[in-house]
Parts: C-alpha cells; structure tokens; sequence
C-alpha cells in the first residue's frame, strides 16, 4: 500500500473509532467538543460528511462490513429528519442531504427537493442567523453556501440524477438570483446578502460566500436547462469578478473580502475564499458555451487561478495567520484535491499530499491533524474529525491522491465539482 493510502486509512481509522452508534449515528466534531445537534447530520462537520470519504474508499477498495453499516445508518438517518428540516444550507441542511444521499447512492434527495420547494418563499430560503441587528427583518442570503445559489446547484444536480421536481426548484432558485442581481458598469454582481437586506454591507466575491459561487450555479443551470439568460447573467457576473482580480502575482485572484476589515490578510487561496474554489467557475462557464470572458479563453483564467495557488508560498507555513491549517474548506487538503480534479500541477498536489503526510499526528488507533489559530492564547486547536475542517476531509484527499500516485485518475463527482474533473 502506498504511503497515501496508508496514511488515509490511520486517519479513516481514528475518525470511525470516534462514531457512535447510540441514539442514532453522531461524531463530535472534535476531540473533547460537545456534540451540537445542529451539526449531527451536517457534511460540514457531522456524518453526513463521511460519506464523500465511503465514496472516495469506493474508489480504491471494496467497503468493509463496518462501512456498509455506517453508510446505511447515515442515509437512514438523513433520510428520517427531512420532511421536518428548515435548515436548506449547503453544509448542514436540505441541499447538505442531497449531497450526502447520492454520495452514498441511496434514495431520498426527491424529498429533499419537496421541502425545499415547501420551505421557499418569494425572496428565498429563511434562517434564523440572517436577522436584526446586521441584517432587516425577512433578510435572505444569495450565496452558494448558505443562500439561494446552493440551492440552485443542488437542483441541477439533483436534475442530473433523475429527481422530480428538480427543474422546478432551480427555476425558483434562478429567478430570486436574477431579480437580486446588480448592475454595475464592470458587469453584474451579486453578494451574499442583498443590498437592501443587510446592514451592515459587505461583499465576500469568492466562491464560498459571493459572487464566484453564484456566476457558477448560474452558468451550470443554464447549461443544463437550456436557458441562455442564466448563462449570459453568469457570463456578465464573471466579467465583474475580473474587473475585482488581482494578476500582479501573474495569475489571478480575488480580495478576501471588500472592504478589507483591519488586520486582515487581502487574500486566502482555499475553496472558499480564494482561488482554489474560485477556479470552478471557469470551467462552468465551459460547460455552458461561454469562450471568453473580457477577451481572455475562459480556461487561460482557469489556469492563472491555479497559478496564483502555486506561487502563493502554500504549504509552507510563512507566518502566523499564513497557512495554518490542512483541512478542506481552507486548507491544503482542498487546494490538493482541486489540482487532482483538474489535473493541472499534479506533481504540487502530490507535494501537497506529501506534506499533510509529514504533519500527521499518530494518536490511538491511527492519526489526526491540528491546525493553528495564531491569535488565541493557545493557538493548537483540537484535533477535528469532519470532512471540511478535520481527518475525514484530509483521509478523502489522501484517498484520491494514493489513486493518482499509482496511475489512476479517477476523481469522485460531488455537487461542487462533478462539473470541474479532467
């Protein structure tokens, strides 16, 4: 076995040591954390998540006895809380589900779909964290993690895998985005929450939580509905996101946040705040038969997002607040695993892989990682072991990484890649 593959199956190892079976199926989402309800199911950091590593281990090796198990109870148990959950968001809610059951190949993502259509109303999906004092009274959000884009692409996934009502859904979700849009003299822009919403203003452009994520729900609803507004909306939000990037490193990425707040770095490089998941639109626009976007090949902007990454001075450590954690959501397992996906700077990726391997923590029954969060008086956080932010994620990116190293390159489609793979 390879040292990837090894080094997955100790963290795999030390993750399903610490999943209880009582009372339903539940993790901590960290070494001495309390279980939070609200995080139980949840891909984020809950066992929803482990079932994007099952489909990852599917992939290298037949599952075990104790697996098949696991992914059972997993997609019982998200199955059972649909039809009374009111959190839709991409992490913890209905569009979290939907991910989880085709991940596992279970059935129950058209219920998913009903209780979303139920739970919409005319400017989007309500949660009780978009309220006074920052935002108005009915405040939504409009991004891909916690708003309306989500939820768009978790139709037109949910489309592609033969779920009524899927159409149906996305036209609500496109609608609320196209009648939220921005006009700007650059192109469209969107934020995560509307202007006229939110008191306090603030735009966060890149994938995770601004424009970047809702150009690319856009562009791939309109693919696959054949609807040329969304991809042209999409197309006139990617011109904008240009006119905010930054190509003085002889690539191209996007500022953190607009304004930048004091003491915060102007740039991030992971999947939610940097080029790492801003890249996915590019390849969405592709898809829809968009060319160019402000007279530059949709792939050349692509490419030099990748290339921000690789001269960004990640993996190593420069100074505190730089590059402090491995993880996925803005870490080296999810830079690693987007350069696997694209098949561009493979030798970095397995460099990536490499490093995480060197700073894994033997621990019990296999290892674990801790990340830093230099401005706390004990800045060594606890060790997690969901699959943005702990083992799970990092033992997925090893997984995919063992395949490459050994010729294969077979890559997992999930809700916010299958679009995006070699």
């Amino acid at each position: 076995m390879n040292t990837y593959w090894g080094t997955a199956e100790a963290a795999w190892r030390w993750v399903l040591d610490q999943v209880h079976h009582d009372d339903g199926v539940w993790m901590p989402p960290s070494v001495g954390e309390e279980l939070d309800l609200d995080d139980r199911d949840s891909m984020y950091r809950g066992v929803g998540g482990l079932a994007h590593v099952l489909a990852e281990i599917r992939l290298c090796r037949a599952w075990t006895d104790e697996e098949q198990h696991l992914a059972d109870a997993i997609a019982e148990q998200i199955r059972a809380g649909i039809g009374t959950a009111t959190d839709y968001m991409f992490f913890s809610g209905l569009v979290s589900a939907i991910g989880v059951l085709t991940a596992l190949d279970a059935p129950g993502s058209g219920a998913a779909v009903a209780r979303l259509l139920e739970l919409s109303t005319p400017d989007g999906w309500a949660h009780e964290y978009f309220s006074p004092p920052r935002f108005v009274d009915g405040a939504r959000a409009l991004d891909l993690t916690l708003g309306t884009a989500g939820v768009l692409l978790a139709a037109v996934y949910a489309h592609r895998h033969g779920v009524e009502r899927a159409e149906q859904l996305a036209a609500v979700a496109a609608e609320i985005l196209l009648a939220e849009r921005e006009e700007t003299p650059t192109g469209l822009n969107w934020r995560m929450v509307p202007v006229r919403m939110a008191v306090v203003q603030r735009e966060i452009p890149n994938f995770s939580h601004g424009l970047s994520g809702i150009a690319t729900a856009l562009a791939l609803a309109g693919a696959e509905f054949a609807r040329p507004d969304l991809v042209e909306a999409a197309t006139a939000g990617a011109e904008h996101l240009v006119a905010l990037g930054d190509t003085s490193d002889g690539g191209f990425r996007v500022q953190l946040r607009i304004p930048l707040l004091e003491d915060m770095e102007r740039f991030s490089y992971g999947w939610c705040h940097g080029p790492t998941g801003t890249s996915l639109l590019w390849p969405a626009l592709k898809r829809a038969g968009v060319a160019e976007v402000a007279g530059t090949p949709v792939m050349d902007w692509h490419s030099r997002g990748l290339h921000s990454i690789r001269v960004s001075g990640l993996p190593e450590r420069r100074y505190p607040g730089f590059w402090d954690n491995d993880g996925r959501c803005c870490g080296t397992a999810g830079v690693g695993d987007r350069l696997l996906d694209a098949g561009e700077h493979t030798d970095f990726a397995l460099h990536l892989a490499d490093v995480v391997v060197e700073r894994a923590i033997p621990d019990g029954s296999g290892v674990c990682w801790r990340f830093i969060e230099h401005k706390n008086d004990d800045p060594l956080l606890p060790a997690g072991l969901g699959w943005m932010q702990g083992a799970a994620g990092i033992a997925g990116f090893l997984f995919h990484a063992g395949r490459v190293a050994e010729g294969d390159t077979t890559a997992v489609p999930r809700m916010d890649t299958w679009w995006a793979l070699r």
